[in-house]
């Protein structure tokens, strides 16, 4: 498996593959990443057609056990990012 592309290698593959400044690239990949979170933190899902979907989902408070102690413990409600990829990007995978 190759290492993980980090954002600055990101950055540096849009750039050649588009024929940009590295510069503006950097701005263009910063200002997509920004309206995504907009979007997500008012509850708006983000859907790239052929890539996939960011949503949220909301995970209702639950009551959990401490493995070590068998103690009962509160878990409280949270909100995480959920990503689905499309069939473009599922079927280039494959």
């Amino acid at each position: 498996m190759k290492k993980p592309l980090n954002k600055q290698e990101l950055i540096a593959a849009v750039a050649s593959h588009a024929d940009l400044p590295k510069a503006k690239t950097g701005e263009v990949i910063d200002a997509v990443f920004e309206v995504i979170q907009k979007a997500l933190v008012d509850n708006q899902e983000v859907r790239l057609v052929g890539f996939g979907s960011f949503a949220t989902a909301t995970r209702k408070a639950t009551k959990g056990r401490n493995p070590r102690t068998g103690e009962e413990i509160q878990i409280p409600a949270s909100t995480s990012v959920r990503f689905k990829a499309g069939k473009g990007l599922k079927d280039a995978v494959a």
